[in-house]
């Protein structure tokens, strides 16, 4: 079964949830694998139990039930029958649930404290016997006491994750209500790792753009109510096509999927093996993954320190992965070529000098060769590169490919000296923030060998931000438990996220540059013309939180040549950029129609280049974080 989703769509797993209070778990699980499910929600205790919440509650209760409600109240174990799931049997397959009786909110004080007692009674059993998962009841209207009581376990855990049953729309909330308690909820447990959403999703789906913001939630698992399938023709249960696009969107985000069986309507035609059977079709039928999806698969959401490659030598195998990209250099080369068409005249012998700075292996040396070819111009190139393991395979590809038409040079690209002009720099010194690998240092530096109406590629890149929402990058920045992490800004293939609004340009470099004061040799004299700050005026539409920013690029290679990352316009089908993000320390709450200020600085001193970015809003700002460039720098 698993062979038809390799390097295709990632595999769901689909669970089987009966809504009855009391079962036999044998027959249970031994149904649940005979119509396909990969797992069970089971209670963790029978209707028994209930007995305990009502202790004292009336006068009827005799003094040896006292003393007995008394024993257990100190900690007294279950008793045998007290229980549905009694020993770690079936542990692999089980999902735990909890008494939907417990009350934590409870006016009454006996059975507020009797609840207490009970949730960490059954969670400490399920963590005892190792299940990985137990479902957790929703949030009533006053809920701080029970969220105050599950966060005072919730650290305990070692393997067990508490999926809150959440469902998108209750009865008397809708979408926007139900994502506020669960915000409140979370809040109160301090955004704790261990807990997470069960989504439960009702017959009638709200807008897609209020539905946007739960892919920035932990959900772990989706239940699918069997009331909310349609009948085929054939009997069969189906979803409708707007159920259908919302569950194959959360498909990529590889939650559990629990078909519920809430007795409403009865089975269709293949019984309740049937809804499951549905699922796996429409996790079958998805899309194939494209180009980028493929190479990004097992990067979503992983967090990655920036290249520093003007500090640090890059490593072969980094230069090979961004080599394979399909699209970038396949730019380069239409760049390349149409600056040779407008540079040289048809049919002249004149030479263009062409000067590849920061070569790396040589992919813009062979493609740069290509574009005099389709031009038919004669060019003489110099390929310049100062990491000595690279300079290798530069040798390499100049005796065995290139031979005389190209000339190699080991060197930084500020301290070299030409021996003559370029009519066209080339270069690949962008990062996912545009300028973050210091291309406007470099070219700032290599453009004294460009002929003063010489032509740049890239000519100019733009920076561009948005907020975003993910508890997913915020626990994963968390988890590290330090200041230098939340002023750190990552490479992120962004999965697990709302994009809060549309990206905004914040500031831009142009090459050459010929505005820059210099010395006699031609190096400027400071870097304080590549400084930068900027503030952006953002409108949220939808109450969400803000965990960070993230940033892109967009470049213009030559006239009408653009690369981008930007999600509006990226070059179809290019990977070898991941947006960036940029975590807020604390996140910010924002509520529908509010107005955020993300102001950013592109810092500098003689040693290093750093960013520093904060939030300010009408209801609450962040402090400035990375002062300094305190916690993270790209060094000069």
């Amino acid at each position: 079964m698993a062979s038809e989703f390799d390097k295709t769509v990632p595999r769901i797993a689909v669970g089987a949830f009966y809504a009855q209070e009391d079962c036999d778990i044998t027959l249970s699980v031994t149904s649940a694998k005979e119509t396909g499910h990969d797992f069970i929600i089971l209670p963790i205790t029978h209707s028994n139990y209930k007995r305990f919440l009502f202790d004292q509650v009336n006068d009827n209760v005799i003094n040896k039930d006292k003393k007995y409600m008394e024993e257990w109240r100190k900690g007294s174990p279950f008793l045998k029958d007290d229980l549905i799931i009694k020993n770690n049997e079936h542990v692999d397959y089980l999902v735990g649930k909890f008494s939907d009786w417990i009350n934590l909110d409870s006016s009454i004080h006996r059975i507020r404290t009797n609840s207490e007692i009970a949730l960490n009674q059954q969670l400490s059993w399920v963590a005892h016997l190792g299940l990985t998962a137990v479902l957790a009841p929703t949030p009533t209207n006053s809920f701080v006491n029970y969220a105050r009581s599950l966060n005072t376990i919730l650290g305990n855990l070692t393997y067990t994750h508490v999926w809150m049953r959440i469902p998108l729309i209750s009865e008397d909330m809708s979408e926007i209500e139900m994502w506020e308690r669960w915000n409140k909820f979370r809040t109160f447990c301090e955004h704790h790792s261990k807990l997470s959403i069960a989504l439960e999703l009702p017959v009638d789906l709200p807008d897609e753009a209020y539905l946007e913001r739960w892919f920035a939630e932990p959900i772990k698992a989706v239940i699918l109510p069997t009331k909310i399938f349609l009948t085929n023709v054939k009997g069969y249960p189906v979803l409708s096509k707007k159920h259908q696009a919302f569950v194959k969107k959360l498909m990529k985000y590889k939650p559990n999927f629990v078909i519920f069986d809430d007795m409403t309507s009865k089975h269709q035609s293949g019984g309740f093996a049937a809804y499951q059977e549905y699922i796996r079709h429409l996790n079958r039928t998805m899309p194939e993954l494209d180009q980028i999806e493929q190479f990004g698969s097992g990067y979503q959401d992983y967090l990655q320190s920036p290249l520093q490659p003007l500090m640090d030598n890059l490593e072969s195998s980094t230069y090979e992965v961004f080599e394979k990209d399909p699209v970038k250099y396949s730019l380069y080369e239409k760049a390349v070529y149409y600056a040779l068409l407008d540079r040289i005249a048809p049919e002249s012998n004149e030479i263009t000098v062409i000067i590849v700075v920061g070569a790396g292996r040589g992919p813009l040396v062979t493609r740069s060769l290509q574009a005099a070819e389709k031009a038919k111009r004669n060019v003489r190139i110099y390929a310049v590169e100062k990491n000595p393991n690279a300079f290798v395979t530069l040798q390499n590809m100049k005796s065995e490919v290139w031979n005389d038409k190209v000339t190699i040079v080991f060197d930084d690209m500020r301290k070299w000296k030409s021996p003559e002009k370029a009519d066209i720099l080339v270069s690949e010194l962008l990062g996912s923030f545009g300028d973050n690998e210091l291309s406007p240092e470099c070219l700032d530096g290599a453009q004294k060998f460009l002929k003063s109406d010489g032509i740049s590629i890239p000519s100019s890149y733009s920076t561009f931000i948005s907020p975003l929402s993910s508890s997913k990058l915020h626990n994963e920045v968390s988890a590290y438990k330090d200041l230098a992490h939340f002023e750190t800004p990552y490479v992120v293939m962004l999965q697990s996220v709302a994009k809060l609004a549309k990206p905004q340009e914040i500031w831009k470099f142009e090459h050459p540059n010929r505005s820059i004061v210099t010395d006699n040799e031609g190096n400027p004299i400071n870097n304080y013309h590549n400084t930068r700050y900027s503030r952006a005026t953002f409108n949220i539409k939808n109450s969400a939180i803000l965990h960070g920013i993230a940033g892109y690029f967009e470049t213009v290679l030559y006239k009408n040549v653009i690369m981008s990352i930007l999600p509006d316009t990226h070059s179809e089908g290019m990977f070898s950029w991941f947006p960036i993000f940029f975590p807020l320390k604390t996140p910010i709450y924002l509520p529908s129609d509010s107005t955020i200020d993300v102001h950013f600085w592109r810092s500098s001193n003689s040693q290093k280049v750093w960013y520093e970015w904060c939030i300010d809003t009408s209801f609450g700002s962040s402090v400035i974080q990375n002062v300094g460039g305190r916690s993270s720098w790209i060094g000069l």
